[in-house]
């Protein structure tokens, strides 16, 4: 079995890792707050250990570590479900501050012993270890300095091991620290250079959905969360059930990045409406299609339009027509033909589960490998070199042992990526790289039942 290994880190990573195990433990039968199983159908059994570890008296529990350097986000989690192994609870004493410095340098690096022994525990109980994931945000302190430090020690400890981050980016609307781009641009040196496939998140684009699609009166992050727990769950959809050709993370890794430092990628999901809302819709396969590769579904405020895509996949969930899938999506890509590099062939791929999410007959994932996201990297290095022209707070950081130069080694890095994707865009670079793979990766299991689902919508008051 191909194990995955999830860590946690910081408020953002802990809320949206908590939302993530809610919506998946459901998938797979198991009761969220005791972990006994609970399932209708031998699929939810099949392929459960790629998430969760079986105990011996038939408890199931995630297998995920809980880090925050400070306790109360993580014994809050530990109060509220018996899913998660107690052990795995990794706390400091002190917050980070929301200081790259302090989660890199000081509070960060006090724990990150313990972080590691219990990575190595759990590691080490796995057969055949896939890779690791990671969900983080790059806005706190505790999410872009402790992260940082943790990549750097799993890349020289699981050298053949892919990392694979989920990162919350921080918005200028949506901003509630002053020094977020600092510690955001601190971030993408770590980034760049130790992750393998990194799904970009943008608080903006997840804060327009839930106004824009949802209709809601945002009162917390409840529903943000849900929402990426939602494309999570699409995304490893092929990870976690079976098929005649499933999806690995180095199979997603192999198609969707051509080259290893363009490896930052746009998620969507659909459909994104209330319950009532989908009174109206008309619940084909054209319609997933159509809306997935609209900007007002993707959790990334770019537009696709303004960049070409390197890669793309999509991945359907229900009961539908492999041939009518591939025949949409490969529509899509001809009639859109400008908006896809011509280096890379059949560049659009797709995987299809017969098994819904909760709450839907039918839904679909998608994710991009674009051009555009230069213009995301531009925002945080535009708001980075302000501040820095100014030397603004710089002393919250330099007091934690940084220098100066490491924001202008960081700044020069972040500028390199922006380069390399506008290249990409110009053909520039199209003699290389192991471009992006065409077919179906993934196959609808005909035959068998689909796993017991209430029918209760999420974003409904009722």
């Amino acid at each position: 079995m191909r194990e995955i290994v999830t860590l946690q880190i910081g408020g953002a990573g802990n809320a949206i890792g908590d939302s993530f195990w809610h919506v998946i433990s459901h998938e797979h039968g198991v009761d969220y707050a005791s972990g006994r199983f609970g399932g209708t159908s031998p699929l939810q059994l099949e392929r459960i250990n790629v998430f969760f570890n079986a105990t011996a008296s038939k408890r199931f529990y995630a297998r995920t570590i809980l880090i925050d350097t400070e306790a109360s986000t993580v014994q809050r989690l530990h109060a509220s479900s018996q899913l998660y192994r107690p052990e795995n609870f990794v706390a400091g004493s002190e917050s980070a501050g929301n200081n790259f410095a302090r989660g890199y340098h000081t509070d960060g690096a006090a724990i990150l012993e313990q972080v590691l022994e219990n990575t190595r525990r759990e590691v080490e109980s796995v057969d055949s270890l896939q890779g690791f994931q990671l969900l983080h945000s790059i806005g706190g302190g505790t999410g872009s300095g402790l992260t940082s430090l943790i990549m750097e020690a799993l890349v020289e400890q699981y050298p053949d091991n892919l990392l694979c981050n989920y990162v919350t980016i921080p918005s200028p609307n949506m901003s509630q620290v002053v020094v977020e781009p600092y510690n955001a641009l601190l971030s993408a040196p770590a980034l760049v250079n130790n992750s393998h496939l990194t799904f970009c998140l943008d608080n903006e684009a997840l804060f327009q959905i839930c106004n824009r699609n949802l209709k809601l009166k945002m009162s917390g992050y409840e529903h943000i969360n849900h929402v990426v727990a939602l494309t999570m769950s699409g995304i490893t959809t092929c990870l976690r059930f079976p098929g005649q050709l499933n999806a690995g993370l180095r199979k997603i890794y192999v198609n969707m990045v051509p080259f290893p430092r363009l490896h930052f990628l746009i998620p969507g999901f659909a459909p994104l409406v209330t319950c009532k809302q989908q009174q109206f819709s008309k619940g084909t396969v054209s319609e997933l299609v159509q809306q997935i590769f609209s900007s007002n579904n993707l959790l990334c405020a770019i537009d696709l339009r303004k960049g070409k895509l390197l890669t793309a996949a999509g991945i359907f969930r229900g009961r539908m027509s492999p041939r009518e899938v591939d025949q949409l999506m490969t529509g899509v890509r001809n009639k859109n033909i400008n908006n896809f590099v011509d280096w890379i062939p059949n560049n659009i791929k797709t995987a299809i589960c017969d098994i819904p999410p909760r709450g839907l007959k039918m839904s679909a994932t998608f994710i991009g490998n674009t051009t555009a996201i230069q213009s995301l990297f531009q925002r945080l290095l535009d708001a980075s070199v302000a501040m820095l022209r100014r030397k603004a707070h710089l002393h919250w950081y330099t007091g934690e042992g940084m220098e100066e130069q490491e924001f202008q080694d960081a700044q020069q890095e972040l500028q390199a990526i922006i380069d390399d994707y506008r290249s990409s865009a110009e053909g520039e670079d199209s003699g290389g790289g192991g471009g992006g793979g065409g077919g179906r990766s993934g196959s609808a299991e005909s035959g068998d039942e689909e796993p017991t689902a209430a029918n209760r919508c999420t974003y409904c008051a009722e």
